[in-house]
């Protein structure tokens, strides 16, 4: 797929604190990229240079062949932006922010009339078009807002914590919109707080921790590399102590979990054998038993807890 997105050694500093160092990273067409860091990682600091908002201190970025300070213009026709806090014009009404949104993309009265009512039946907000935006509820707000973003049909869009604080069903159309438009050839920069949510939404996800990009790589792939976080959980009939189970050479270290017992292993399958045994030699019967991967969650805690395990970011290019 062609890189829409290309970031090379991307610098910010504000005085001597350094808040993005050298990042490097490229996003293709049609991807969801998820961008995960704890709070003051780096973030927002991140998009908001790829989008113009701020000049870099150093490096490059290039957004669909434009590079965005030495040509900021072209490259902003073609991009949507959501900030973390909706921000419509809550004076104007829902149709109205539709189509200052459209004007200041350049559109025909036509294309604005037309595209509007496309948007807003899709994020069903045909019925209160007429509403001013300070009556909606914030999923309401923030479904215009993603909306307005979309209006001139961008082929690069930047969402930043779009579903925080959300409702279910305004979480779910918001997911739902950014797949439909990754099967467009949308390429979507997804910065999010919620692990689980770029777990099953993104096909890549970028870890930037003290301004440092830690890890690059699928979910998936970033989990595999973490073996030593597979675990087992086991529950017995009788309740049993967690250091009775420590003690297995293969068993790093136990876990109590409501009634059950999780041992985090790399070999899950031999300590399985050792719980068999285990349950046998104390007349214990094993009620259930569970083999888990690692989690995204829990490759994130490692990391941005600075785990010396894992090693540069795979997967960058």
């Amino acid at each position: 797929m062609t890189a829409v997105i290309e970031v090379e050694a991307l610098t910010k500093c504000y005085g001597e604190f350094l808040a993005v160092d050298a990042v490097s990273f490229e996003v293709r067409e049609g991807e969801i990229f998820g961008f995960l860091g704890p709070n003051g990682a780096g973030k927002t600091t991140t998009q908001r240079m790829l989008t113009g908002v701020l000049p870099p201190s150093e490096g490059r970025a290039v957004v669909l062949g434009h590079d965005i300070v030495a040509d900021p213009v072209a490259a902003k026709e073609r991009i949507g932006v959501v900030p973390e806090v909706a921000n419509p014009y809550m004076d104007l009404s829902g149709w109205r922010n539709m189509v200052f949104a459209g004007e200041l993309y350049g559109l025909s009265g036509a294309a604005i009339r037309s595209r509007s009512e496309e948007l807003l039946r899709q994020f069903n907000l045909w019925d209160r078009r007429d509403d001013m935006a300070k009556r909606y509820s914030k999923g309401m707000k923030q479904r215009l807002v993603l909306a307005m973003s979309l209006i001139h049909e961008p082929r690069v869009l930047f969402l930043d914590e779009p579903t925080a604080g959300l409702d279910v069903e305004s979480r779910r159309m918001i997911h739902g919109q950014v797949r439909e438009l990754a099967d467009q050839g949308v390429a979507v920069f997804y910065t999010t707080h919620n692990i689980e949510e770029a777990n099953v939404l993104c096909d890549r996800v970028g870890i930037i921790c003290r301004g440092e990009l830690v890890a690059l790589d699928s979910p998936e792939a970033l989990k595999s590399t973490f073996a030593s976080s597979q675990s087992v959980v086991v529950g017995f009939d009788t309740q049993v102590g967690a250091e009775a189970l420590d003690a297995f050479d293969e068993v790093t270290h136990v876990e109590r979990q409501g009634d059950k017992l999780r041992l985090f292993t790399s070999a899950p399958g031999e300590v399985i054998e050792r719980l068999v045994s285990f349950a046998q030699e104390r007349d214990l019967e094993i009620l259930s038993v569970n083999t888990l991967g690692p989690s995204l969650e829990e490759v994130f805690v490692s990391l941005s807890s600075g785990d010396s395990t894992h090693q540069s970011p795979p997967g960058g290019r």
